[in-house]
């Protein structure tokens, strides 16, 4: 009889999980185990496919623009340490105990939760060069002196954030900080950050602990854990981005300086229908994404203090 209950109970759990199963099958492993066989072919959709066997990786190594855009992505990833620390540090402020404390948490998450393709042409509309926001500040606020230096010294200014090789990239990488800052990675610390006993912080106060030695001795070491868990995802959503700032800001551009792997990829099988190229590119980032992430595994665990 026990038995039977048991196995009942069994199949009621399997059947729970069928649907989720087959969703699973249906729209990703099998989608994925398709793109690797695609991988090994030429596929244009409108001819039959057409083996080549590793022509797509043989050629993907010896493609210029695919290792000039690997490094616009690496380039666009050193925003990360910066973001992870902003993070931190508004958690630390928002981590205070003050009347309506709830409001401005609220503000600084808003930025996370507003439509990616909203949040881009806001910030097209600022970057504009003739009438945005940043570049009317420039003008309204900067002595002409300092304009007539900077410009002395080589460096393009009013900068052209979105249409110059120079000013494109810093320009995503600072609208990735206010969007990101104040998002997920935020609520994430602020959660670890009320995990931490109010005890520790007395006992620092006893001994005599300024601020930087309390949060260099107590907060860092009792949030290492969610900067491990923060710095792996965001490593991971780094390789894998870029692909809508590109599509509505830049279009990649100028001159390819804000095209990432994602977007590259998106042109190859979009644009010039060139699909199993695509699909080699996309195993080639899945191959760095997985290696990356076994490398931070591996050695990003000894920041961690359990």
């Amino acid at each position: 009889m026990a038995q039977t209950t048991r196995g009942r109970t069994a199949l009621a759990g399997y059947l729970f999980l069928l649907p989720n199963l087959l969703g699973f099958l249906a729209f990703t492993l099998l989608p994925v185990l398709a793109s690797l066989a695609l991988s090994f072919y030429a596929w244009d959709l409108f001819t039959s496919p057409r083996f080549v066997g590793l022509h797509n990786f043989i050629a993907l190594m010896r493609d210029r623009d695919f290792w000039y855009y690997a490094y616009n992505t690496v380039f666009l990833m050193l925003a990360i340490p910066v973001n992870i620390l902003g993070s931190l540090l508004l958690a630390v402020v928002m981590n205070q105990k003050l009347r309506g404390i709830v409001v401005f948490r609220a503000m600084y998450f808003l930025p996370s939760i507003v439509a990616g393709v909203g949040t881009y042409l806001l910030w097209r509309w600022i970057y504009n060069p003739d009438y945005g926001l940043i570049n009317t500040i420039i003008a309204s606020w900067f002595p002409q002196w300092l304009s007539d230096g900077i410009r002395g010294l080589g460096v393009e200014w009013p900068p052209q954030w979105l249409t110059s090789v120079t000013w494109a990239k810093p320009a995503l990488m600072f609208m990735s900080f206010w969007t990101v800052v104040g998002g997920y990675n935020m609520i994430l610390y602020l959660a670890a950050l009320q995990g931490v006993s109010p005890e520790l912080y007395e006992a620092a106060d006893i001994d005599g602990a300024n601020a930087w030695q309390r949060f260099w001795a107590i907060t860092w070491p009792m949030v290492s854990p969610t900067t491990f868990f923060v710095l792996t995802m965001s490593l991971i959503g780094g390789l894998q981005g870029g692909f809508e700032q590109a599509f509505v800001m830049t279009r990649g551009g100028p001159a390819g300086a804000t095209t990432t792997i994602s977007y590259y990829i998106y042109n190859h099988a979009f644009t010039w229908n060139h699909m199993g190229y695509a699909a080699a590119i996309a195993w080639v980032l899945f191959a760095v994404v997985f290696g990356v992430t076994l490398v931070n595994w591996r050695f990003g665990g000894r920041i961690v203090h359990y």
